[in-house]
């Protein structure tokens, strides 16, 4: 788990950006918004697919 550490007189603002900084770095709350709902293996295909046809029509640009 990812720490900041506080010292006296730093605004809470500056810790909190810090924090989310780290999390956002070790993909920490990606994963926790990919497993907040269950997917079902053939949505998770479809969805695999489709964003591999967006990257290659914008690849193709």
């Amino acid at each position: 788990m990812p720490s900041v550490k506080v010292r006296t007189g730093e605004p809470i603002d500056k810790a909190l950006r810090a924090l989310k900084k780290k999390l956002d770095k070790e993909g920490i709350l990606k994963s926790a918004k990919a497993h907040r709902f269950y997917d079902k293996p053939s949505i998770k295909s479809k969805a695999k697919s489709k964003a591999a046809l967006k990257y290659k029509i914008k690849k193709s640009r």
